[in-house]
């Protein structure tokens, strides 16, 4: 069996997107979650968040080529694999994400208004539930420890897949859906 279709993921450095940016030729589409939006992003991006990510809703012209962009590129590759299965041959998304966007110095649109970051959340709710652990396993019965070190491994598990199952779950949080800059 073949396929007529050649599945691509491009990608785009950050100078090349600023060039793209400024001649208007690009509709560049975050995938992270609206919390982080909210706290920054690149001015004139469409939020998609990837918890939500429809591949109906991405708008297709001819006069521009859709960019993805998350964090660090592992959600925006993620959301290009959605758009391969909806049929899209092309994708393309931001090498290194918002972190090289910054690290190049080009402008962002920061609210200082916007919750907390998700990073700084799963950090404040992991401590707690270790030094929790901690405190009672030392104070209670040692069987209380095991929580402290299922915590452990799931930061290490999230370390090393880059995929956070604490983060998605507090991104479901209200507080965390807010997207308006």
């Amino acid at each position: 069996m073949t396929t007529s279709h050649i599945r691509k993921l491009q990608t785009i450095d950050a100078q090349t997107l600023q060039q793209l940016l400024k001649q208007q030729t690009v509709t560049l589409i975050d995938v992270r979650e609206p919390s982080e939006y909210a706290g920054e992003h690149i001015p004139n991006t469409t939020l998609m968040s990837l918890s939500k990510f429809d591949p109906r809703k991405v708008p297709q012209t001819q006069d521009t080529q859709v960019v993805l962009y998350c964090r660090s590129g592992n959600r925006s590759t993620m959301a290009a694999q959605k758009l391969f299965d909806a049929g899209f041959t092309e994708v393309t998304h931001l090498n290194g994400g918002m972190t090289a966007w910054k690290a190049a110095g080009y402008p962002t649109k920061i609210n200082p208004n916007a919750p907390i970051s998700l990073i700084r959340q799963v950090q404040i709710v992991a401590g707690s539930l270790v030094v929790t652990g901690t405190l009672l396993g030392a104070f209670v019965s040692p069987w209380f420890l095991i929580l402290s070190g299922f915590v452990g491994s799931g930061l290490m598990f999230a370390g090393i897949t880059d995929t956070c199952a604490l983060g998605m779950l507090l991104a479901k949080l209200p507080y965390n859906q807010r997207s308006s800059a």
